[in-house]
């Protein structure tokens, strides 16, 4: 055979394996379409029988869209997208509230998305999130996990666009949560606590819907522009169903095909191809050998030769060259004559390799030291330390101005702020608690984050309150500014918080009458020195029991600034964000965000309803209209029935007459308007007087008692209290549910 015959020939059997090398590998079946539109159909995803897995992986393809469109099924929801890593991508509607200018309706949408009861879909927890966005916002979404059902959502509201900031969805103008595992049903709805009508030219809508995190990015526009936006991308996890333990099983009893991993997951389980392996795990043959030896960032052969083998590929030297291992790394080296060559070759490399690793080493080390000081430098001079260090040199002489801890002292006393030392999480932050190297035991409270805009004001308020030395306030010992966020160290409490005593059963009985009214008359004092006798007037701004911590002989310490306000005594109010706790926030502030010491006369008069009845602010237990703890209390002082919702651990010891005299001052600290309400310092002298009276003779222990009857006298008063943040828990009626359990503050 000749040259030219021969080459030929080799041509003739190069051109059909070439070809077989570029035949891309298949996604669907035999015979079946791989394609709906622009959408790709991969197996065990199918679009007619016999090209499907089983029914749950139809995708009905309906060609009388130009370019054709994807469905669940045989139902309406449209797919996008799908992949073998479990997601399938699809789109929701958006839940809308609107009115005008007027505060009256012009569109109001529920968002409903229902998969398959125990099918093979669940909504992604993982790649999407719930978001609200508006000024004026209450958002809710209702899931289902089978027949369980939960329901959750946050709160977003703002009197300017001035403080919407764009590209972060952190609760003003926009805010957001993570739902739950799992779930397969959720009904979204909206709506507003004043109709839109204070900022209607900015925000005359509120939404809410489920969206693929990864692409959504929150923008200021959205306040206006999602009026004509009807949905939003989500992502459903989809997995095979038919046999729960099947990545169990010895036997090939599972959809996943040679060359391929059985990947278990809720409920089910999904096929991945096996290292060294890519394709389709689903079909047979769908997992191809990869050949690294292809691409070099698949091996690390560098200078040697490669070698594919099926799932892997091996290394080896070219002629002349040998294999050398060196610190776990091989390498060809070329073959030598003398012998003593190749022995102090590799010693002469390791030691090399040693002295540069040792001085690498030591460099690296002292580059971070020095990268670390800087940076703490850095957070001390963002945090305002020159500013601090100057106020506290104006109260030098004082022995009770706060100190400056290093980052060092607290990380000591925290154990690098292990997670076995904490004792407190909310909406601001963690609360650790540590040693100090005096032996002193402290509350070192880290924030989540801090505006750098208020740094003079955070500046402030710890030289104020470091200042305070009332026997009822948790003092402030200092703080540590070379973090990114401040520490605050506080003083030790350690009886834990008066929510804690007054709803949890086997501590309730501890708490007497005497007891009780002692706290809040505590707690009134407090409230009154901060509001009357402190050199600039303090609001709390988030008075509640968890923020009232006891200590062992049960004297109440209020804690957590972390919100309150300085007012000059010029001043009798202050316009600024909504902030503090569902259930105890002022009615009028929440509508007016105008702050005012009678806001914290309000939220106290909600700790005195909790004081009186031992009942959460918050309860399910009760009927709908009376969820509310301030509603419920309202509703029996205005039936005369306040003997029924009294605490059954204190009726029997109590005087009446003070019961009667604190529901009556509770009430009136709940007035709607705050020029109705009495002062703090109006509170805490009646308190006192209060404390004074005679007990009761009757005076035994009540909280074994099954039933007690007995009479209070009435009130005169029956004014409401049109303040009303209870609601239905299901998402069809036309209010919002009550179980807010979140900050104001925060949307996350």
């Amino acid at each position: 055979m000749g040259i030219l015959e021969r080459f030929w020939l080799v041509i003739l059997i190069a051109a059909p394996l070439a070809a077989i090398v570029a035949e891309p590998a298949p996604i669907a079946k035999h015979g079946c379409p791989d394609m709906c539109g622009n959408v790709s159909i991969p197996y065990p995803f199918g679009t007619r029988e016999g090209c499907y897995y089983n029914e749950d992986f139809l995708i009905s393809c309906d060609n009388t869209f130009s370019p054709p469109l994807a469905f669940l099924r045989n139902g309406n929801i449209n797919v996008t997208n799908i992949t073998l890593e479990g997601r399938v991508h699809t789109t929701q509607f958006i839940a809308k509230n609107c009115h005008d200018k007027f505060g009256n309706q012009t569109q109001s949408y529920q968002a409903w998305f229902r998969l398959w009861l125990n099918g093979i879909y669940t909504i992604s927890d993982t790649e999407n999130k719930f978001v609200a966005i508006g000024c004026d916002t209450i958002a809710s979404v209702q899931g289902f996990q089978g027949k369980k059902s939960y329901t959750t959502g946050c709160i977003s509201k703002c009197d300017s666009i001035d403080y919407v900031a764009n590209y972060t969805c952190s609760g003003i103008g926009c805010c957001q949560t993570s739902i739950p595992t799992r779930t397969s049903f959720i009904k979204v709805r909206v709506n507003s606590t004043d109709r839109h009508r204070g900022v209607w030219n900015f925000s005359p809508c509120s939404y809410g819907f489920i969206v693929e995190e990864s692409k959504f990015n929150f923008s200021s526009n959205d306040l206006l522009d999602l009026q004509n936006v009807l949905e939003k991308p989500m992502v459903l996890d989809w997995s095979i169903r038919d046999d729960t333990h099947a990545c169990n099983k010895t036997e090939k009893a599972n959809a996943c095909q040679r060359n391929s991993d059985c990947v278990p997951v809720d409920d089910g389980y999904r096929c991945k191809c096996s290292k060294g392996f890519e394709g389709n795990p689903y079909l047979p043959g769908g997992c191809r050998d990869i050949d690294e030896c292809l691409d070099s960032s698949r091996n690390d052969c560098k200078d040697m030769k490669c070698i594919n083998t099926e799932g892997s590929y091996n290394c080896s030297c070219l002629k002349g060259y040998h294999l050398v291992v060196i610190k776990d790394e091989q390498g060809c080296v070329a073959n030598q004559r003398h012998d003593w060559i190749r022995i102090l070759l590799p010693v002469g490399i390791g030691g090399l390799a040693i002295l540069f690793l040792v001085v690498g080493t030591w460099l690296f080390w002292g580059y971070n030291k020095w990268k670390l000081i800087k940076l703490k430098q850095k957070f001390f001079m963002q945090n305002g330390g020159l500013m601090l260090q100057q106020q506290l040199s104006n109260h030098e002489g004082s022995a009770e101005t706060a100190k400056i801890f290093t980052a060092e002292e607290l990380e000591e006393a925290t154990n690098n702020f292990d997670d076995s030392g904490i004792i407190g999480q909310g909406g601001y932050g963690t609360v650790y608690k540590g040693t100090l190297r005096d032996g002193r035991i402290v509350a070192i409270k880290k924030s989540r984050v801090i505006d750098p805009s208020q740094n003079e004001q955070f500046i402030n308020e710890v030289v104020v309150l470091s200042q305070i030395n009332h026997r009822n306030v948790v003092k402030l010992l200092g703080c540590c500014l070379e973090t990114e966020v401040p520490l605050l160290v506080y003083e030790f409490i350690t009886n834990g918080t008066l929510h804690h005593h007054i709803h949890n059963k086997s501590k309730a009985s501890s708490l007497t009458w005497e007891i009780r009214l002692r706290i809040a008359t505590e707690t009134a004092g407090v409230l009154s020195y901060l509001h009357s006798a402190a050199s600039t007037p303090i609001i709390h701004r988030d008075i509640k029991s968890t923020n009232i911590l006891l200590d062992d002989s049960y004297t109440a310490k209020v804690s957590d600034f972390g919100t309150s306000r300085l007012v000059p005594r010029d001043q009798a109010g202050i316009s600024t964000v909504v902030q503090g706790t569902i259930g105890y926030l002022d009615p009028e502030y929440l509508r007016s965000s105008q702050l005012t010491d009678k806001s914290d006369v309000y939220s106290f008069g909600v700790v005195l309803l909790e004081l009186l009845t031992g009942e959460k602010v918050f309860s399910f237990a009760r009927t709908e209209e009376e969820r509310n703890l301030s509603m419920y209390f309202l509703s029996a002082m205005k039936d005369n029935c306040l003997g029924k919702i009294l605490d059954g651990c204190i009726v029997n010891e109590a005087n009446i007459e003070q019961l009667n005299e604190v529901a009556n001052l509770a009430r009136r600290c709940l007035s709607v308007k705050g020029e109705e309400r009495p002062t703090m310092k109006e509170v805490a002298m009646e308190l006192e007087g209060l404390r004074r009276m005679t007990k009761d003779p009757r005076a035994n222990d009540a909280c074994d008692a099954k039933e007690v009857e007995y009479s209070l006298g009435e009130t005169s008063d029956k004014s409401g209290h049109d303040f009303d943040v209870s609601g239905s828990t299901s998402v069809v009626s036309n209010t919002f549910p009550d179980q807010v359990g979140f900050a104001v503050h925060s949307g996350r």
